[in-house]
């Protein structure tokens, strides 16, 4: 598809010519860097994993002992950054403020990369503090194509987008999102962190095929994957991020690992988070299952008369 998407302002928006390329680098398996897991990280010299991403805004003018925590484990590790409040989908203007916040991180942190979410989290200056799904249109598409090369002209760097869990669609969609990430990625160069459990959700809650989702991406985009525990409500599965990985995702994720031929594995969890040694434990199960020993875990379920609550991170 030709180049010639307009932004807002009805001129042409494309790739700044001195956007660096999408780091390739598999940097092996990784975890989520949780305040719960501080105290065993300080009085352990082996983090005993290959790397960390950390939720950007719990850093953002943190000056205090997170970021002693961080520069600690910079210096073992390699560090990833992950967003959810770019707020990328909104008709809001870009937040100039926040950008420049994530920049100066950055610039300390040394990331291997930058990423968010493909989604809206907000308007008129209000943050629902969800991940909230975009219409599927060519406008839309328009939209955030404009607002991708914007933030990686002022970032200097690719961004790395996510798709999120969703529990609803527009009617007036026409683009599945596997089209919308291809157009997306062709006219930006940006990244894509698959989180394959969000396939797996979406996939159960809407009605479509899993693994055509994974088959229809641009795979030489995707440079990271996301593995998370979901639980079943009855009719929908929710992405809560306090379970163990079920079987059916590590099946997606041995499909996607294929299809990538290897690519950096993040394990998530939010919620009634594990001690660190289990929560590696957890981890390892993906290097089992690239070896063919798919783990048999079951979708946890709970009835309609349990309350669950879901982590804003997603």
């Amino acid at each position: 598809m030709p180049n010639n998407k307009k932004d807002e302002l009805g001129t042409k928006s494309q790739p700044s010519a001195g956007l660096s390329a999408l780091p390739k680098t598999n940097l092996g398996f990784g975890v989520g860097l949780r305040s719960q897991h501080f105290p065993y990280l300080m009085n352990n010299d082996d983090p005993m994993v290959d790397w960390f991403e950390i939720i950007s805004e719990n850093f953002i003018d943190n000056y205090g002992y997170g970021r002693h925590v961080l520069a600690q484990l910079r210096a073992k590790r390699p560090i990833v950054m992950h967003g959810v409040s770019m707020n990328i989908g909104s008709t809001d203007p870009l937040n100039s403020e926040y950008l420049r916040k994530l920049k100066e991180l950055a610039e300390f942190i040394k990331p291997e990369w930058i990423s968010d979410h493909l989604c809206w989290t907000g308007f008129a200056g209000i943050n629902s503090h969800d991940l909230l799904p975009l219409p599927l249109t060519d406008e839309s598409l328009n939209h955030v194509i404009s607002r991708v090369n914007q933030v990686q002209d002022i970032l200097e760097r690719p961004l790395v987008l996510e798709n999120p869990s969703t529990y609803l669609e527009y009617e007036y969609s026409h683009l599945s999102e596997p089209e919308f990430f291809n157009e997306l990625v062709a006219n930006t160069q940006c990244g894509i962190l698959l989180d394959v459990n969000n396939v797996y959700v979406s996939a159960f809650n809407h009605g479509f095929s899993a693994e055509q989702y994974i088959n229809d991406l641009p795979h030489d985009h995707i440079i990271q994957m996301h593995l998370a525990g979901p639980t079943h409500c009855g009719d929908c599965l929710i992405d809560t991020h306090d379970q163990p990985v079920p079987s059916p995702v590590w099946r997606l994720y041995q499909q996607a690992q294929m299809l990538t031929q290897g690519v950096s594995t993040l394990l998530e969890w939010d919620a009634n988070i594990p001690p660190y040694p289990e929560l590696v434990a957890e981890l390892n199960k993906a290097k089992a299952t690239l070896a063919g020993n798919v783990p048999d875990e079951a979708v946890v379920t709970v009835s309609h008369q349990q309350t669950i609550s879901t982590p804003i991170v997603i």
